[in-house]
Order: structure tokens, then C-alpha cells, then sequence
């Protein structure tokens, strides 16, 4: 069972950066990000996909967000600037261990089977 483990939300004016951070117990194939907001599903935000050696973006963040993974660490990075407030969201990190999806991390949420707790991130205008 792999554990995730997020940190690094919190309250930020609208343009600035928060960087969030995902730790798994052990290494996994596939390491991302996902947003929801209450009454909404969950939306794939950035993930990786050969231990980081690709990275996929949702169109609504290229630009402004960047995924990157440490395999000494087992972590992913989201690295978020110039925050808008419709980007604020509770963030899940979410991994997968084998190589189920091919060479892509794709962005809709059903068949990862490992979620980190949600880390809240507010953007205030």
C-alpha cells in the first residue's frame, strides 16, 4: 500500500506562488496533481509518467505550473505561479505504481489507486 503524503497549500494574492510537495513510501510509475472544488469532480492538474521523465499540463495551467519529481525522494513538485483565484481548489496528489497507463499520465482521476489527503490552496483576488 503506498502512502502519499502533501504539503505546501495555503493563502496567496492573486499572481504569486506556492509550491507543493508529494512524498510516496516508495517509487511509483506515475506521480501528479488534481483540484476540486465543493460540488465539482476532481480535475487532473499536471502529473508524470516514467518516474518523470514526461509531464502532462491541463491547458488551464500550462504556462503557469510546473510538475517535476525527485526519484531519490519519491516526491513531485507542483510549482505554482501566477496564481488565479478559479485556481484555488483542495489539491490531491495521486500515483500509480505499474505501467497501466502507457507513456501519458492522463488527466481524469479513475484508475489511480493511491490519493494523498488533499492540501488546500486559497487564491485571493
Amino acid at each position: 500500500q503506498v502512502q502519499l503524503v502533501e504539503s505546501g497549500g495555503g493563502l496567496v494574492q492573486a499572481g504569486g506562488s506556492l509550491r507543493l510537495s508529494c512524498t510516496a513510501s516508495e517509487f511509483t510509475y506515475y506521480m501528479g496533481w488534481f483540484r476540486q472544488v465543493p460540488g465539482k469532480g476532481r480535475e487532473g492538474v499536471a502529473g508524470t509518467y516514467a518516474g518523470g521523465a514526461g509531464k502532462v499540463y491541463a491547458d488551464s495551467v500550462k504556462g503557469r505550473f510546473a510538475v517535476s519529481q525527485d526519484n531519490a525522494k519519491n516526491t513531485v513538485y507542483l510549482q505554482m505561479d501566477r496564481l488565479k483565484p478559479e485556481d484555488t481548489a483542495m489539491y490531491y496528489c495521486a500515483a500509480e505504481l505499474n505501467q497501466k497507463f502507457g507513456s501519458w499520465f492522463p488527466l481524469h482521476d479513475y484508475g489511480y489507486n493511491y490519493w494523498g489527503q488533499g492540501t488546500q490552496v486559497t487564491v485571493s483576488s
